[in-house]
């Protein structure tokens, strides 16, 4: 692998509004169609040697609405599943729980369909990827989710799964991981197309 490109999903309504979305699949917003559209400039006259989009509708529209639209569906670049914090805002959990902060403070279980992870599972889901992405010959694409693809450059750079804290990654942006020297750096964060 020679360069790892990374798209964050375009916004959706519960993006807009700060609530935490993991598991529960959403449509983009128009805005969220336009931002996508926007990065068909990155993909455009691009081969890429591997390309893995997460299994969420938000993600695979932002693939197609990017012209990548032959890609791997996997479901270890599914967002952090949120548990019992699922589609409820930080200053919400905050009335129960003051000073809460997701990177350090987790989640609870939630129901079947949002039992809850930890950040050390989304690392590890992350590290799969990696280790994926580091078997292809050249370039290599991932379609994702914020809180998921900011623990996956962590992990990239050999920090610990919650030191994705740090790489803060808006909706419809796109980020770009390679080497210097042979060894693993940020290229490119949060950027618009």
């Amino acid at each position: 692998m020679n360069e790892m490109l990374l798209l964050r999903h375009g916004e959706t309504e519960w993006s807009r509004d700060g609530r935490h979305t993991g598991r529960t699949d959403l449509p983009l917003t128009e805005k969220g169609e336009d931002q996508t559209r926007a990065l068909a400039r990155l993909a455009k006259g691009r081969s890429f040697d591997l390309v893995l989009v997460s299994p969420a509708l938000r993600a695979r529209r932002t693939a197609d609405l990017a012209g990548i639209t032959e890609y791997e569906v996997d479901p270890d670049l599914w967002e952090w599943d949120y548990g019992g914090y699922e589609g409820i805002t930080t200053p919400t959990i905050r009335e129960t729980r003051p000073g809460w902060y997701l990177w350090r403070d987790g989640v609870p279980p939630g129901d079947a369909d949002h039992p809850g992870e930890s950040v050390e599972e989304v690392g590890a889901r992350a590290d799969r990827v990696i280790a994926r992405a580091r078997g292809a010959e050249g370039g290599v694409a991932l379609v994702a989710h914020g809180h998921f693809l900011r623990v996956l450059c962590a992990r990239w750079l050999g920090l610990p799964p919650r030191d994705g804290r740090l790489f803060r990654l808006d909706t419809g942006t796109y980020s770009r991981l390679g080497f210097e020297h042979g060894e693993p750096v940020v290229l490119t964060w949060n950027a618009l197309a």
